[in-house]
């Protein structure tokens, strides 16, 4: 069996984030009902590098992978592999930093279809980086957006992202000056940053709004504060297990009285085995999705870009 080599190009080529959303749909409810499995995130260090790695098996495809990436002061370089399951021969090697902001995106794609308001129809995105324009391509992919506001620091990049965003969309993407300005009265509000400290005050984040903070998933980061996270109705999670490890988020927030009984996994919604209906979500909480990046995700989006369906 040869080993096919993928290339960013061709990943951008082989994959829309629609499909995206419908492969993840797919994992999530493959994995909710046991025909697939996840490993959390690994990292180990030298001087100047980490080394981060994550598996998981996909059973339903026949496929099962990894996915490694180093951080270094030059930036990241990321790979994903896939194996057949049941020869354990290796079939691909794939450039993966195209492939995890698609797939970061679609999650908060999946989340958003399921937790928003069913009538947002506009939404902010606090970071106007590389894993933002795949994060504002997921929602509009699931809500019909009129509307975008987007803040970083840097005046001249969110200008920048906006107009480019607003060409890609074909909807006005505006520019704020503040976080809590791109925020206010926003049905679902992205945070997508590199930030160690919350980048929004709670008093930002309205009644019934749906927060998804994707940005960190080191114990140490929080996008948003722990007071948010205290009155969220409900807090879904990419995954539970892997939130416990890497959502500094939810973790500081257990440091002050919450519980980690009131978090959702994603794929428990999706399989159903969680109804929409059972959820505590109330008009006068906001709710939130906390995304720290699975395997899973990269595994089940490479086996669909190297066999179609």
């Amino acid at each position: 069996m040869s080993l096919l080599l993928l290339t960013e190009d061709d990943v951008r080529r082989r994959i829309t984030m629609t499909t995206a959303i419908a492969v993840l749909e797919e994992a999530f409810r493959e994995w909710g009902e046991g025909r697939a499995d996840n490993a959390p995130r690994q990292r180990v260090r030298s001087p100047g590098i980490v080394l981060h790695q994550m598996a998981a098996a996909c059973e339903y495809r026949g496929v099962v992978g990894w996915k490694t990436y180093t951080t270094t002061r030059s930036g990241a370089r990321f790979h994903v592999a896939l194996y057949d399951a049941q020869s354990g021969q290796p079939t691909a090697l794939i450039e993966a930093d195209t492939l995890g902001r698609i797939r970061t995106g679609a999650a908060t794609g999946l989340a958003a279809r399921i937790l928003a308001p069913r009538d947002a129809d506009t939404m902010a995105c606090i970071g106007c980086g590389r894993q933002a324009t795949t994060q504002i391509e997921a929602v509009a992919a699931v809500r019909a957006l009129r509307e975008v506001t987007v803040y970083c620091r840097d005046r001249q990049r969110r200008q920048s992202f906006a107009e480019a965003m607003q060409r890609r969309l074909e909807i006005p993407v505006r520019p704020c000056d503040s976080a809590s300005q791109a925020a206010e009265d926003q049905p679902i509000i992205v945070t997508v940053t590199t930030s160690q400290t919350p980048v929004l005050d709670d008093a930002a984040i309205g009644d019934g709004t749906l927060v998804c903070a994707v940005g960190s998933n080191w114990p140490h980061k929080q996008e948003i504060p722990a007071e948010t996270v205290l009155r969220s109705q409900p807090v879904v999670c990419d995954d539970v297990a892997a939130c416990r490890i890497e959502a500094g988020e939810l973790i500081a927030a257990a440091q002050q009285g919450w519980s980690w009984s009131r978090a959702v996994s994603l794929k428990d919604l999706v399989s159903g085995k969680v109804a929409p209906g059972q959820l505590q979500q109330t008009e006068t909480a906001p709710r939130l999705f906390k995304s720290v990046g699975l395997a899973i995700e990269d595994v089940a989006l490479a086996a669909e870009i190297i066999h179609p369906r």
